[in-house]
């Protein structure tokens, strides 16, 4: 099964876990990100939403020669998933398929501010002559479109599916700031949740098998 469908898998699920609304960059909560892991056969698909600040300490867009440089960093770092989540040895798990990248809110931001010039150029006009009130819908604005969050899918392949029973999350070593993995797995097992903290970073997979 291909790494798209299998994280399709967690959407479909009839499980409260699983049953979410779509995420929205806003929504996230600084030093916790959310794993998304699905097993099926002998592949792990594996989905990691982080927010910026977990990952390279900020969550505005990258502009500096030292902001952009790690974020570039970041990525190679999440673009090694067995360097991050590190699998039980007798699994023998292998990397088919990574892919990490940076997310923020401007795109729907600037469609919201579209809708918004179209809908109320009246109101933004008195805005504009209420200094105050409109420095403050502004600041407000800047704030919302800040938030960025690290995104990455992963597709792995493992020898022995059955003797994968614990994931060592490196993750917390690789960036400081994390401080706890919300992680949702379905697999034959069924839908069941986990919280991973940078204090016991351990996932036991036991008893899934």
């Amino acid at each position: 099964m291909k790494l798209s469908s299998l994280l399709a898998c967690t959407a479909l699920v009839a499980s409260p876990v699983f049953a979410e609304e779509p995420r929205q960059l806003d929504s996230h909560e600084h030093g916790v990100g959310q794993l998304d892991i699905a097993i099926d056969g002998s592949q792990v698909a594996m989905e990691l939403h982080a927010p910026g600040a977990d990952i390279v300490g900020f969550e505005y867009g990258a502009e500096s020669d030292e902001d952009i440089a790690s974020v570039d960093a970041a990525l190679l770092v999440l673009a090694n998933p067995l360097e991050l989540f590190v699998m039980s040895d007798a699994a023998r798990c292998a990397v088919v398929e990574a892919n990490a990248e940076l997310e923020s809110g401007d795109e729907h931001d600037d469609d919201h501010d579209k809708h918004d010039d179209h809908d109320q150029a009246e109101e933004e006009h008195d805005d504009h002559d209420d200094g105050e009130h409109g420095e403050h819908d502004h600041d407000a604005h800047a704030d919302e479109a800040g938030h960025t969050e690290f995104h990455a899918e992963y597709l792995l392949e493992c020898g022995d599916i059955t003797a994968l029973t614990e994931i060592s999350f490196a993750y917390f070593a690789a960036f400081p700031n994390a401080l706890e993995v919300e992680v949702q797995v379905l697999s034959d097992s069924g839908a069941t949740a986990f919280e991973v903290e940078r204090d016991a970073p351990m996932l036991d997979l036991s008893a899934l098998n």
